[in-house]
């Protein structure tokens, strides 16, 4: 069974994905769009990678606060991961995803990835550190 990750921003949404054991993430690619609003292409690409991959779960990244609490941010991804259930059929695990981000910068700079490259690489390798967290959960 193949999982999918999301690493869900403003304007991007990084995409992780399983082996098909689900023991391992690897990195897919960076979804970009325009405005945050619009959603349709970046759905659509999602629904063809759900079907690509044969997924059958995806995880969204929760962007909770570091004292637990719910944001603005928070409350987007919870409404696109309803949009995500709607559109694709598939059930959607929300996963927190508390310094991710920090922790794929550190590990793009550790790679030597040079400054004005790491935004490139950024959201869908925090899609990774996801997944791998969720993916670990289960074992």
């Amino acid at each position: 069974m193949r999982i999918l990750g999301l690493d869900y921003g403003s304007k991007t949404v990084g995409v992780a994905v399983s082996d098909p054991l689900g023991l391992t993430a690897q990195r897919v690619e960076t979804i970009w769009r325009k405005q945050e609003n619009k959603l349709r292409r970046t759905l659509a690409r999602i629904e063809e990678l759900t079907a690509e991959y044969g997924v059958e779960k995806i995880v969204v990244g929760l962007p909770k606060n570091m004292n637990n609490t719910m944001g603005e941010r928070a409350e987007k991804t919870l409404e696109f991961k309803e949009m995500l259930e709607k559109r694709t059929g598939i059930p959607v695990v929300m996963w927190d995803e508390r310094l991710t981000t920090a922790a794929a910068e550190r590990t793009l700079i550790e790679a030597g990835v040079r400054r004005e490259n790491r935004k490139e690489h950024l959201d869908s390798i925090a899609a990774v550190f996801i997944l791998q967290g969720y993916l670990d959960s289960l074992q």
